[in-house]
C-alpha cells in the first residue's frame, strides 16, 4: 500500500517525466527543485550522492527516481519514482512517434530538432551544476569535479577511472 508521501512522490516525478527531454539527466534540476527545495526530502549532499550511485549502478539514469523515491519512503517510494519518471514520458514517446511517423519530411520536424538541441545541452550543463553544488563540499572536492570535467571533455580517458580515483581520496581522507 502506497502512502501518501510515496503519492505525492508519484505524482511529482510524473510532473518532471515530461520535462526529461535528453534523459533524466535533463530532468535534474526540476528534480532537485522539487525533491530538495520545495519538500526537503532530502538534502544537496544526499541528492548527489544518490544520482552518483544510480551513475555508477548499470542501466538507465532514471534509476535515480527510484534511490530519491526510496530515501523518502522505502519501497513504496522506489515505485513510485520508477513508474512516475516512466509512464508519462513513455506515453508521451509513444503518441509523439506515432505523430512524427505519419508526418514524413514535415519542415517544422527539422525546426524542432533544431531547438531541442540547445534546450538538451542547458538542462544537463543546469544539473551538473547543481550537481557540483551537492558534491563540492571541499576545497578538493571542487578540484576534483574540475579535474574531471577537463578529463571528460578534452581526452579519451574513461570516467571510470574518475570514479575511481575519486573515492581512493575520499577514502584516504583528502576530499
Amino acid at each position: 500500500m502506497m502512502t501518501q508521501t510515496a503519492w505525492q512522490f508519484l505524482i511529482e516525478f510524473a510532473q518532471v517525466s515530461l520535462l526529461a527531454f535528453g534523459g533524466a539527466s535533463a530532468a535534474l534540476p526540476e528534480m532537485h527543485r522539487r525533491v530538495v527545495e520545495e519538500h526537503g526530502w532530502v538534502n544537496d549532499e544526499q541528492f548527489s550522492e544518490l544520482f552518483g550511485l544510480a551513475q555508477a549502478a548499470p542501466g538507465p539514469n532514471v534509476l535515480v527516481a527510484s534511490l530519491i523515491g526510496w530515501k523518502v519512503a522505502q519501497f513504496a517510494g522506489a515505485v513510485a519514482g520508477l513508474i512516475g519518471m516512466v509512464g508519462p514520458s513513455s506515453l508521451l514517446a509513444y503518441a509523439v512517434t506515432r505523430l512524427w511517423d505519419r508526418q514524413g519530411a514535415a519542415r517544422w520536424r527539422e525546426w524542432l530538432l533544431a531547438a531541442l538541441v540547445p534546450i538538451t545541452i542547458g538542462l544537463t550543463l543546469s544539473s551538473g551544476y547543481l550537481l557540483t553544488r551537492g558534491a563540492g563540499r571541499s576545497t578538493g572536492g571542487y578540484l576534483l569535479i574540475a579535474v574531471t570535467a577537463a578529463a571528460t571533455l578534452w581526452t579519451r580517458i574513461h570516467p571510470l577511472w574518475s570514479i575511481a580515483i575519486g573515492a581512493a581520496l575520499g577514502y584516504a581522507g583528502w576530499i
